[in-house]
């Protein structure tokens, strides 16, 4: 059976679809915000980098330095111990 038609049924709808959309707006331009952030930070990190490398040091080992303080303790010597075991399969040291 279908029901008549009630203007206060489209003024819900209407209402919803405004807080969905301002919502999702707002989502939106948070995330833009977070993203400009993150080009600032990045654009910073890299001018250390420039930094660091005119006064001398190796920026590849600087960010291998970094990324390996990122891991515990035990995930870095795992990671040691089994670069070792392939550099000594290769005869590398």
């Amino acid at each position: 059976m279908a029901y008549p038609k009630n203007s206060d049924d489209d003024d819900l709808t209407d209402t919803s679809q405004t807080v969905a959309a301002g919502q999702l707006r707002a989502i939106i331009e948070r995330i833009e915000r977070l993203e400009e952030e993150k080009k600032t930070i990045a654009d910073d990190i890299k001018d250390i980098y420039a930094e660091a490398k005119g006064t001398g040091f190796d920026t590849k080992a600087i960010r291998t330095i970094i990324r390996e303080r990122k891991k515990d303790q035990a995930e870095r010597q795992e990671f040691e111990s089994i670069l070792d075991l392939y550099k000594a399969a290769l005869g590398m040291i």
